[in-house]
């Protein structure tokens, strides 16, 4: 089985939020092969508590803006690994440390990695400069 193309194209909203408040190591795995309940995980890193909420607040915000159902939310209040699960893409925010802890790459280690899309500099100024006029 592989994501659907409903899932990548979340996958991309949930990256680009992600990137936008300086998230780190965003890694996408595809788990719709030994998970039932969804497609993709993206994981994804943050410097300190306040910087793990800021992503996964950015994130809820966009998801929602694009259509995404937030089923649900855990670890918001302490910072340090938030989970937001949106059915087919579950993000995975961590604090650098409970990353390194937890490990989730090496415990999904059989699902295939995605590769992942961000927006680049060049086109977000591009469109800021089109805005503009």
């Amino acid at each position: 089985m592989t994501a659907t193309a409903r899932a990548l194209e979340l996958l991309t909203v949930a990256a680009a939020a992600a990137d936008s408040k300086q998230a780190t190591d965003l890694v996408a795995l595809d788990v719709s092969g030994p998970l039932p309940f969804a497609d993709i995980f993206l994981l994804a890193s943050g410097r300190n508590e306040r910087n793990v909420i800021a992503i996964a607040s950015e994130i809820e915000d966009k998801m929602i803006e694009a259509g995404a159902k937030p089923v649900r939310r855990e670890g918001r209040a302490e910072g340090r690994w938030v989970l937001l699960d949106f059915g087919d893409v579950v993000v995975h925010v961590f604090h650098e440390e409970e990353r390194v802890y937890y490990s989730l790459e090496r415990l999904w280690k059989d699902c295939p990695a995605i590769p992942i899309e961000l927006p680049s500099a060049a086109d977000e100024t591009a469109e800021t400069v089109e805005t503009a006029d």
